[in-house]
């Protein structure tokens, strides 16, 4: 197998085989792991994690709400991205949550952006994973958000903003245009301390920074939003001013037990920032 991969894959040094197959990271598609002297078989699928040098560790950690014969509901932190992409790998939600728990199929069924904290579903058992992923795809799971940003003025709350979502530029953010309506937002105000607000956001449906973009155009920004309503230059591995944005409470009807499920996080969003005079003053003067 080690020669097979190394004649295969030139770029990859011999040495990184050999220390991947050491941590049981190349695997077969029945989850056997495999070693440098197994066996070369034709026409097998093999799996192994990529590797990215000098991946920035994220210092926040996940908790595990529930887990059922189903499903497993984690809270996740900021910050920490739901699967691997880009310059992220080992330090998303579903990779640890694989590697400390031990199940090889979890997969999440609904995603939620990196800045944001939060609740996500994931499911580890293939047989009833349709059935999850079909809740979403009929819009019968209720999401609750909350979010901290400038306090709008000139409107009664509760209200419902819609508007027609497109692939922005560059091409990892949303805009608005012209046309009819694919995104819905109702949007309810939970406690107001001058210039920032506390906000309760209830996506209808689930664009792409949905609650972002429709902060934005009201003309209140998500605290801390670096993509909206201007792309704000990129700040490396800051992790010291989070997205003000938590993804709160998610429900649903199991669609195996039947019985009502509702699943919650125990983070808060930097309420104290609510009455913190630094960003009350930045925000005030405006």
């Amino acid at each position: 197998m080690l020669a097979f991969l190394t004649a295969h894959f030139p770029d990859v040094a011999p040495a990184i085989w050999l220390a991947r197959m050491a941590r049981d990271e190349v695997v077969d598609e029945a989850g056997v792991c495999l070693r440098p002297d197994s066996p070369y078989r034709p026409d097998i699928r093999i799996f192994y994690y990529r590797e990215i040098e000098d991946e920035t560790p994220i210092p926040f950690e996940e908790r595990v709400i529930y887990q059922d014969d189903h499903i497993l509901v984690a809270d996740k932190p900021h910050f920490l991205p739901v699967i691997p992409s880009g310059r992220f790998l080992h330090e998303t939600l579903l990779v640890r949550l694989k590697k400390k728990l031990q199940l090889p199929d979890l997969t999440p069924i609904h995603r939620i952006d990196r800045e944001t904290a939060g609740v996500i579903i994931f499911s580890h058992n293939i047989a009833s994973r349709g059935a999850y992923q079909s809740l979403f795809q009929k819009r019968a799971v209720h999401k609750v958000y909350e979010a901290l940003a400038p306090t709008l003025h000139g409107r009664t709350f509760p209200f419902t903003y819609r508007s027609r979502m497109v692939e922005g530029t560059p091409f990892f953010r949303m805009q608005e245009a012209a046309g009819e309506p694919n995104s819905e937002t109702h949007i309810d105000l939970i406690e107001q301390r001058g210039a920032l607000s506390m906000y309760q956001l209830q996506p209808v449906t689930g664009r792409k920074h949905q609650l972002r973009v429709h902060l934005a155009a009201l003309g209140i920004p998500i605290v801390n939003d670096v993509f909206y309503p201007d792309l704000q230059s990129f700040k490396a591995d800051d992790m010291s001013q989070p997205l003000q944005l938590l993804a709160r409470a998610i429900a649903f009807d199991d669609p195996i037990s039947g019985a009502r499920r509702c699943f919650e996080s125990t983070r808060k969003l930097a309420s104290s920032a609510l009455f913190d005079r630094n960003i009350l003053d930045e925000y005030s003067n405006k």
